[in-house]
């Protein structure tokens, strides 16, 4: 499986992602004709700065292996592509209940690390930036890997490589992870 890896020690905190982010999610893929767009593009990761690390981090969703919130969706709007191993959202589904968002852990091993470290700020005890409320359309958005395209949106606007997709191998065992 694919997935976007954060190296926290390259990020600078310049938020290309988040505008990039939001302008592929936006109907014109246009950067000015986005901001003029009615409903406004949301981006789908977010840009956390850790006061205790001094460091900016990336927060996205992690397309856990488990995927608690696949399980707590009450009209399985969210599910788990086993090809993949991306947790998709289909909004037709979706009625914007939030079960979701109330059991993401959002804690991929970058964030038990900055656990264990000492590291917390008040919003890690939330999921800000992971699973967001689109309230126009009554329903949730959260990272989907840019799907359409070869590159997400986000490790493409990066100009440090502080997010790269590469190929992941879950170890279930350990909880660990090796990438190539």
């Amino acid at each position: 499986m694919k997935d976007v890896i954060i190296l926290p020690e390259r990020c600078m905190g310049c938020r290309s992602c988040e505008v990039a982010c939001a302008v592929s999610h936006s109907k014109s893929k246009n950067l000015f004709q986005a901001l003029g767009e009615e409903k406004v593009p949301k981006k789908r990761i977010s840009v956390e700065y850790i006061h205790a690390l001094e460091a900016s981090v990336p927060i996205s969703c992690r397309h856990c292996e488990d995927a608690p919130c696949v399980s707590v969706c009450p009209t399985k709007a969210l599910s788990k592509d086993t090809v993949t191993g991306t947790v998709n959202h289909n909004n037709e589904l979706c009625v914007d209940c939030w079960k979701c968002s109330t059991v993401c852990t959002r804690f991929s091993p970058l964030y038990l690390l900055l656990l264990v470290s000492g590291c917390w700020s008040s919003s890690m005890s939330h999921n800000y930036g992971v699973i967001d409320r689109q309230t126009e359309e009554g329903t949730i958005v959260r990272c989907d890997l840019c799907g359409e395209r070869e590159l997400p949106a986000c490790v493409e606007a990066c100009p440090t490589h502080a997010l790269v997709f590469l190929d992941i191998k879950r170890h279930p065992e350990t909880k660990a992870f090796s990438y190539f």
